[in-house]
């Protein structure tokens, strides 16, 4: 994929991002056409977050700002690249326990780079910093979602989305700070993922943004097995709005999720047949996700930002009061049980790499896991093992839950891939993104260690899912996969834009 093209200011020149088998480059080619020149290769392995790295040109034309990853702590931070030399220059540094700079762009006097600073996934505030150097500004202090931002021609305010106000909305903020100004227009969609990204004319008098609408929604089928036949899969949990992150019951009656009806993630549950629906959590704030089970089915585990940093959570399945297990100046995300219930996994990057940790059910000292990276870790029924996929290498992976030396298990699902895979007790289900025609969902057998297709996808799989978008009953019977059944996306402009 060839995607992300920025113009250069003399209009003679587009430098673009590709993304090819898993490897990111930065390229540029002359606007009429011509060869190709590389310029640098980034270290992603693809999007991030559902998000590939924006391209700024400096006004001389001599620099690019993008955001890159340190191959080591995997922690996002913008640079700049001199289109000449070809050097590589950080212009921030992400401090302890946040998660990542974002959206780098150059204002138009060259003094300056914006950019979204992020605490932890969908809560970040606009940063300002100087292109000569020094500790960056920080212009919001919102803690909430911030997909895209840009400069007005003067370079003295910056206008930028966000869902300060409850649903994702244009504002403006000058440059020296302040209180945000609401712009009353591109509000008109509560989706996620809307107004992104934007742009401001030279002249300032016109602002042209993308508005996207996406469904996605829960669905489920039956697993072929022995003499049972292959159906037809059934939408089960579905809205207008985002539905993901499924996990069955322990006893299967029940099924925990996210949703996106309200202007903000929250956790649900509802029987297995999708009925009888019931709100867990009301934050009404950043968003609370991946829910898991306890092994007795009466408590839900789950990640939340309330206060920017993700915790980890619990709260009664029936309803009832939300109690924090982490506290920790990190971001703590992706709980799972012990199968004795009285530990919960997590994914932490309070060692500055994402490593598995675990901490007893009721709070207390998080003792760490992995040491050579893991991410959304489950344990097995018997309680011997522990299975996790990583963020950096492909496959899933395992290791003695009381300790030991870590192995590859099955090569199965791309690095950053942790949702698309489900543990059962004969092996794993995944999605198989590199099916010739369809997606597939297919089955990695413990004991043959052979691979099949257990179903074909007819339509399209979420592949920007950023969270757990693959679950197995408990008894074998059932899957429940997230699916985007409709995406759609309009550019507006606003005329006389000031």
């Amino acid at each position: 994929m060839d995607v992300c093209p920025a113009w250069s200011p003399d209009g003679r020149t587009i430098a673009f991002i590709r993304v090819h088998e898993g490897q990111v480059t930065l390229l540029s080619v002359p606007a009429l056409g011509g060869s190709e020149r590389i310029l640098i290769s980034l270290n992603f392995q693809g999007s991030w977050y559902g998000q590939y790295p924006n391209l700024s040109w400096s006004p001389d034309g001599r620099l690019i700002a993008f955001p890159d990853k340190n191959p080591e702590s995997m922690i996002t931070s913008i640079h700049s690249l001199s289109v000449e030399s070809l050097e590589k220059r950080k212009l921030t540094t992400v401090p302890k326990g946040y998660l990542a700079d974002w959206c780098g762009e150059f204002s138009p006097d060259g003094e300056s780079v914006a950019f979204t600073r992020y605490t932890s996934e969908g809560v970040a505030d606009v940063y300002v910093t100087s292109v000569s150097g020094g500790e960056p500004r920080r212009l919001t202090f919102d803690q909430r979602q911030v997909p895209g931002l840009a400069w007005m021609p003067d370079s003295k305010s910056i206008v930028f989305s966000s869902t300060r106000g409850g649903s994702l909305q244009m504002w403006r903020i000058a440059l020296e700070g302040g209180t945000p100004e609401f712009l009353s227009f591109g509000g008109d969609n509560p989706s996620p993922g809307t107004l992104r990204p934007f742009a401001v004319s030279r002249l300032g008098n016109r602002l042209a943004y993308v508005k996207t609408s996406e469904d996605t929604n829960i669905w489920r089928f039956e697993i072929p097995w022995g003499a049972r036949p292959v159906s037809r899969p059934v939408k089960l949990i579905a809205s207008t709005q985002h539905e993901t992150g499924p996990q069955f019951s322990p006893n299967g009656r029940k099924i925990a999720y996210e949703a996106y009806r309200s202007g903000t993630y929250e956790i649900h549950v509802c029987n297995a047949d999708g009925s009888a629906d019931l709100q867990l959590t009301f934050f009404g704030g950043p968003m609370a996700g991946t829910p898991r089970w306890s092994p007795d089915g009466t408590r839900i585990a789950f990640d939340a930002r309330p206060q920017g940093h993700s915790d980890i959570f619990t709260v009664p399945a029936s309803g009832g009061a939300v109690r924090r297990v982490t506290g920790n100046p990190s971001n703590d995300v992706v709980p799972s049980w012990s199968s004795d219930g009285r530990w919960i996994y997590f994914t932490s990057n309070r060692s500055q790499q994402l490593q598995v940790w675990k901490i007893p059910a009721g709070g207390g000292e998080a003792r760490q896991v992995t040491r050579n990276g893991g991410f959304a870790a489950f344990e097995s029924a018997d309680g011997q093992f522990l299975y996790y996929a990583k963020m950096t290498d492909s496959g899933i992976w395992r290791m003695p839950a009381n300790g030991g030396d870590e192995k590859l298990v099955a090569n199965v699902v791309a690095p950053g891939h942790w949702g698309y895979w489900a543990l059962s007790a004969k092996g794993i289900y995944f999605v198989n993104l590199d099916s010739p025609h369809n997606h597939t969902i297919d089955f990695f057998d413990f004991a043959t260690k052979k691979t099949k297709t257990i179903a074909s996808l007819t339509e399209q799989f979420d592949t920007e899912a950023v969270d757990s978008a693959l679950a197995v009953s408990r008894d074998g019977r059932w899957i429940l996969y997230t699916q985007l059944d409709q995406a759609e996306s309009d550019i507006m402009v606003v005329e006389n834009f000031r």
